[in-house]
């Protein structure tokens, strides 16, 4: 990952069952009778200069913190786990699970944004999984730059022989319904991907790292260390366009007030 989050501190908030009673976590298990987003907080990363996130300088020496999302969509035929925080997330991933009666064994899917270690960084938890994923950022995942990042490569590296589906065309129709959707958005890294969810109570957008910063969105701003500008340009140009179509609630993941806006765990969106 880049130079402005290397050695950050991510407080993981550990999840502790008595969140639900034994009843309701038995009843989790169960597969659900309509679909469900669950949000769970897997940290916060501190960033002391935004600058990274604009190549036009519009961020230099503006400071935030972003929140580390990791989401777990539960549907009738199975459930799928959404980026997966960095590897100091993991009793908070895990303990979210826990919540639910759920662990790693239990989820049908794992797929990620893209493969930076905020969110790919507990993936190797769900080797067991069938891994939904771009060949542009499966490549990009593996390759030599990555396979050399010691700690955070073994974190994810046991995805590299898991159950795959590579996604070949511009989305992927994760359970066959139209109601969990992959949508390729390069430009980030080259296989960067946005989930969609067509809920009972409207389609929500899980935008992986289009846009970082609350304010990014409405400037088009670029980060700097993002792979292609022009296709990272084409992809918000996509995802506007999809939130148009579907008047879909558009989540930046990073953005703290997108993700405090969603229902508080272990309560989830439906």
């Amino acid at each position: 990952m880049h130079a402005f989050v290397r050695g950050v501190r991510l407080a993981g908030s550990v999840l502790a069952l008595t969140l639900l009673g034994a009843g309701a976590a038995q009843a989790a298990k169960a597969p659900p009778k309509q679909l469900e987003l669950y949000a769970i907080d897997c940290g916060r990363l501190p960033v002391p200069n935004a600058d990274g996130f604009a190549d036009d300088g519009s961020y230099k020496g503006l400071s935030r913190t972003l929140i580390v999302p990791c989401y777990l969509i539960r549907h009738p035929k199975g459930d799928l786990v959404w980026d997966t925080g960095t590897p100091a997330s993991k009793e908070a991933l895990l303990g979210g699970l826990k919540a639910l009666d759920l662990e790693p064994a239990d989820i049908e899917f794992i797929s990620v944004s893209h493969s930076h270690f905020d969110h790919i960084g507990n993936a190797g938890l769900f080797a067991g999984s069938t891994w939904i994923v771009s060949p542009d950022e499966k490549a990009y995942a593996f390759r030599p730059q990555s396979r050399a990042a010691g700690a955070q490569f073994a974190a994810y590296s046991a995805l590299e022989n898991a159950r795959t589906i590579l996604i070949e065309g511009p989305s992927h129709d994760v359970f066959g319904d139209r109601r969990v959707v992959i949508h390729r958005a390069p430009g980030h890294t080259p296989g960067h991907t946005i989930l969609e969810l067509r809920l009972k109570s409207g389609a929500v957008l899980l935008t992986g790292d289009l846009w970082h910063l609350a304010e990014s969105r409405a400037g088009k701003k670029v980060p700097r260390f993002n792979t292609d500008r022009a296709q990272t340009l084409a992809s918000y140009e996509l995802t506007e366009a999809l939130a148009a179509k579907t008047k879909a609630r558009v989540v930046r993941e990073h953005v703290v007030e997108d993700f405090d806006a969603l229902p508080k765990f272990p309560a989830a969106l439906k």
